[in-house]
């Protein structure tokens, strides 16, 4: 059923990813340093995906990304700010320094529930308006129908107009595909829809929405990293792997931290190739870093 895992050679091993994820649990405690939570705090797409989200009300997100900067000068810059793609042109137009991407979900996020057209030609608007990432979900209905020909044909398809228009403002923009983990349940399912989605052109793998009852789990997070490796072994070409849905603490964050870097290896922990899609969690790593209570975000 799952022809992509006998070409990489990659068959999910449960019983041996739950030993390796308890061994990385009882020693994250030698992992935490300032060092490595603002590292942590380097690697997130500061997010606001809320019904009633506003111009002004990411403007204020932005605000608070700036208050970090003023207040705490030794940290570094989050990765990106992720808003709605109607929304992506005020981060792109208003953030405090270049180096912040800006990011935009999109086809029709969170469902994916649409024609391919209309799917399309948002990731085609969010590019026009100054994304500089696009993360598109799984066509659920295609996958878990097993029409992975249809699936793979969704993604493709974006990835050529998101790369189209971006060639034509002379740049770059990087695809997400989020895999939604937590519906596809099994670890066999996961492994599939990861290396449809680096094989049609993903620069990032994702777990989730943040959408569903199930979103992020070290578990899905293993077989993803594990699914990265094979397919960088094979084509030797690096996919980045996110976290996101649930991770709120910085706990959370040095547990994900610990999986790329057990299964991928330092090299992975960098922005290129490594992110949390997080709400909560700054205040959490900040606070873990200056060991007091901080509520910036």
């Amino acid at each position: 059923m799952y022809e992509l895992q006998k070409r990489f050679g990659y068959a999910p091993n449960e019983e041996a990813i739950g030993r390796s994820i308890e061994l990385l649990a009882s020693s994250l405690d030698n992992v935490s340093s300032p060092e490595v939570l603002k590292l942590c705090y380097s690697l997130m797409d500061v997010t606001t995906l809320a019904p009633a989200d506003t111009e002004k009300s990411v403007n204020k997100l932005l605000s608070k990304v700036e208050t970090v900067i003023k207040n705490y000068p030794d940290y570094p810059l989050p990765a990106s700010v992720c808003v709605f793609p109607n929304l992506v042109h005020v981060v792109a137009e208003n953030r405090p320094d270049k180096k912040l991407h800006a990011t935009a979900v999109a086809s029709c996020f969170p469902s994916s529930q649409s024609f391919l057209e209309v799917k399309v030609r948002e990731c085609e608007l969010a590019v026009e308006a100054g994304a500089d990432e696009i993360d598109i979900v799984l066509a659920l209905n295609a996958f878990m129908a097993e029409e992975y020909d249809r699936a793979r044909l969704e993604i493709r398809t974006m990835k050529e107009a998101i790369d189209k228009v971006a060639k034509a403002q002379g740049r770059e923009v990087v695809l997400k595909v989020i895999l939604e983990t937590g519906l596809l349940v099994t670890p066999e399912a996961i492994a599939e829809a990861s290396f449809i989605a680096m094989e049609e052109g993903a620069d990032f793998i994702k777990t989730s929405t943040g959408k569903v009852s199930v979103n992020a789990t070290p578990v899905a997070a293993y077989v993803m990293c594990e699914c990265i490796k094979k397919y960088y072994e094979k084509t030797g070409r690096k996919v980045g792997f996110k976290a996101a849905g649930g991770i709120s603490s910085a706990k959370d964050a040095l547990c994900y931290y610990s999986i790329v870097s057990s299964v991928l290896g330092k090299e992975w922990i960098d922005p290129k190739y490594f992110r949390f899609g997080v709400s909560r969690l700054a205040n959490s790593l900040i606070s873990a870093i200056e060991n007091k209570t901080v509520s910036v975000f």
